[in-house]
């Protein structure tokens, strides 16, 4: 892609809400690591936050255990409209290592939509920043395409 298409996609900042499904937390010092000074996301205007009601994006790791399944929908259900879903890790987009365990409720995409997949155990950073600007694209086709539609 170049560089004139992509900055027509980096009109407004992307908020970031990470959810831990039940990871072992290699997912989540990865994502750490993409706002560490060599990665620098803030430079782009990619924010993590703290709240699902700030957010454009949910960042989620690890496998849904039977304890998160109600939490994870209901901060799906929180996120507003429109948004876009990230599964970090073997764990997060099959189950991983934990696949078939007692007390899981299965892969991120059993549970929610999932937009975009990022793979690894764990990932690197380049891959999660990858998958971010993936599912920023995604949501600014789709706020084009609303945008479109509210005009005729």
């Amino acid at each position: 892609m170049d560089k004139v298409k992509l900055n027509k996609y980096f009109e407004r900042s992307l908020w970031v809400f990470h959810l831990n499904s039940g990871s072992c937390n290699g997912c989540d010092i990865e994502i750490v690591a993409c706002l560490t000074p060599r990665y620098d996301l803030e430079r782009f205007g990619i924010k993590l936050v703290g709240s699902p009601k700030h957010a454009d994006v949910l960042l989620v790791t690890g496998p849904v255990t039977g304890k998160m399944l109600d939490r994870v929908k209901r901060i799906y259900e929180q996120t507003p409209d429109p948004k876009a879903v990230i599964a970090v890790g073997a764990c997060g987009t099959s189950g991983g290592v934990f696949y078939n365990s007692y007390n899981l409720s299965g892969s991120i995409d059993k549970v929610i939509p999932v937009d975009v997949y990022v793979p690894g155990c764990p990932p690197r950073p380049e891959a999660i920043i990858n998958g971010v600007l993936q599912a920023w694209i995604k949501l600014e086709k789709l706020r084009e395409s609303i945008k479109a539609a509210s005009a005729k």
